[in-house]
């Protein structure tokens, strides 16, 4: 199974990353995939822990692809690595071992300490299409863009019945970056 959670990492000066990654989860053990180059990976391979964060405000999936990354995080209690403040349940994890890949190194982690901080009451359809246009957005330069205009053409029907304030800022952060790349930048 892989859960959508937000990884954040430290490097070895102290310094916090916080990205979005599909974590791919088989018991007690807990798989990250970073692709090469990432700055989660650098900051793993340099300090072995990490904390996957469980969340249900998409505009922390959104903000993370979209440039803005400063969102509240406190210690974490069992290892170096922070916690993002909003989360609704963390697991602190430790890497115990590394398959090396030139493109995408596997990252097997055990969990340490894990916490629920609130109820998960479940996402509605636009936080779905949220973080599945995320999803897109962190794939722009691998997918044709037909396909990418055509997945969120679906995904927009759900988003417009559902969306609140927060979906609607994510949805637009990502919209922004789809129109950013189309015009030749990067997002």
């Amino acid at each position: 199974m892989i859960q959508e959670t937000i990884v954040t990492t430290q490097d070895s000066t102290g310094a916090s990353h916080i990205a979005p990654m599909g974590v791919h989860c088989q018991g007690d053990e807990f798989i990250i995939l970073p692709f090469r180059p990432s700055t989660t990976l650098d900051n793993l391979l340099a300090n072995p822990n990490a904390v996957l964060n469980y969340c249900d405000d998409v505009r922390v999936f959104a903000g993370c692809l979209t440039g803005r990354r400063e969102w509240p995080l406190q210690a974490a209690v069992h290892v170096n690595a922070p916690v993002l403040a909003n989360a609704l349940a963390h697991t602190e994890v430790q890497v115990v071992r590394i398959e090396d890949d030139s493109t995408r190194p596997k990252l097997f982690c055990t969990a340490v300490h894990s916490v629920n901080h609130a109820p998960f009451t479940g996402f509605n359809r636009s936080q779905f299409a949220v973080l599945e246009a995320a999803i897109l957005v962190s794939r722009l330069h691998l997918l044709p863009m037909a396909k990418i205009e055509a997945d969120l053409a679906y995904l927009r029907i759900g988003f417009e019945k559902t969306a609140g304030e927060r979906e609607r800022e994510a949805w637009d952060w990502l919209m922004e970056a789809i129109e950013t790349f189309k015009n030749g930048d990067r997002p």
